[in-house]
């Protein structure tokens, strides 16, 4: 297993964590956001895929959620319900737990403010004929939080210098790109914390960032948690990045549209339970040489994920699954159940075992 004071790919050391960590954990605080029997089905001209199928979640004020799994799992797809950018067709998404859909037109209001997006490509998501200044101040102006172009200018350099991208003075004028990728991804967090969100939806929103650009912007995001009480649905393929950013908050692992595992992050990371959570362990760079010779290896049984309109019967993940039992795993798909340490997992065989 990954020793938690043993450094990652990202060069952080998850024993301490970044400013602003806050505890995950069901807790007594009530959500911002939650997910309740989630599910969104595409119609295609190969049939119906499912790509999230009843999916649970709850995003809290100032803590972290990550949600983990391969490209192509539904991440993306729940983030946007979340966000409100895509309705589910079974299940609800509530804020304050008030489902989306019946919010009246002052309600959503609040909720696309309180409620913001980082986008994961940050030079397509910024628009290429905005200024920053422009960028930053277009949502100010749309919901009237500021008057004239003066208190909007010094609106747009403090959101700048908040997420540390100083002198604001050199910034403000210039167009996307003029930027580099980290900067213009900043800007992106500064246009989302602009409306002083509740929760911040970051859809891997660091990996097309070089590490050490990406590390300096996971500290930035973690310390306007800490400083605002912001929560984040932060979505990532890379364990090693869930690891550094949510030591102190929870991590759900997707595979084909389900949580299969979910739990405090330390929990999840140094004695993953689910055969699935064990690979994506196994598979993170270990940039210590002795550490990667002893490093656990899972080993699959197949290699290939299945077809999406044509799910195979029971586990969805029994045909790569090394604990694969015949006659069980292939015959009834395992519901998400309370395994301890407030952890839920979907396993015949682990849950079994237990």
């Amino acid at each position: 297993m990954i020793d938690p004071a043993a450094p990652t790919e990202t060069g952080g050391r998850p024993a301490d964590p970044v400013p602003g960590a806050a505890g995950g954990g069901s807790g007594t605080v009530p959500p911002v956001l939650s997910l309740r029997g989630t599910s969104r089905v595409f119609s295609t001209p190969r049939g119906e895929v499912p790509a999230v199928s009843g999916v649970e979640l709850d995003v809290r004020p100032g803590q972290v959620l990550c949600l983990v799994g391969e490209s192509g799992c539904g991440k993306t797809t729940t983030a946007r319900m979340a966000a409100g950018l895509a309705g589910p067709t079974g299940g609800k998404v509530l804020y304050h737990g008030a489902d989306l859909r019946g919010l009246d037109k002052r309600a959503r209001s609040g909720f696309r403010r309180s409620v913001q997006y980082i986008h994961q490509d940050p030079y397509a998501s910024l628009n290429p004929v905005r200024t920053v200044q422009s960028t930053l101040t277009a949502g100010l102006h749309r919901h009237g939080s500021v008057k004239g172009g003066a208190q909007a200018r010094r609106a747009a350099a403090a959101l700048l210098e908040r997420v540390d991208l100083v002198p604001a003075e050199d910034h403000l004028d210039k167009y996307p790109h003029q930027l580099s990728g980290g900067q213009r991804q900043r800007v992106a967090v500064a246009r989302a914390l602009a409306m002083e969100p509740e929760v911040v939806i970051a859809d891997e929103s660091t990996s097309m960032l070089d590490v050490s650009v990406r590390i300096s912007l996971l500290n930035t995001l973690g310390a306007l948690r800490e400083d605002l009480g912001v929560g984040f649905l932060f979505i990532t393929h890379d364990l090693a990045v869930a690891k550094y950013f949510a030591w102190d908050g929870e991590i759900a692992v997707m595979y084909l549209g389900r949580i299969v595992e979910q739990g405090p992050a330390p929990a999840i990371v140094n004695d993953p339970r689910h055969p699935y959570t064990r690979a994506l362990v196994s598979a993170v760079c270990e940039p210590d040489p002795d550490l990667a010779r002893t490093k656990e290896r899972v080993r699959l049984r197949g290699a290939d994920i299945p077809d999406p309109t044509d799910l195979p019967s029971g586990c969805d993940f029994h045909p790569r699954c090394p604990l694969y039992e015949q006659g069980r795993c292939d015959t009834e798909r395992p519901p998400l159940v309370e395994s301890g340490g407030r952890r839920s997992l979907a396993c015949h065989v682990v849950n079994g075992a237990g």
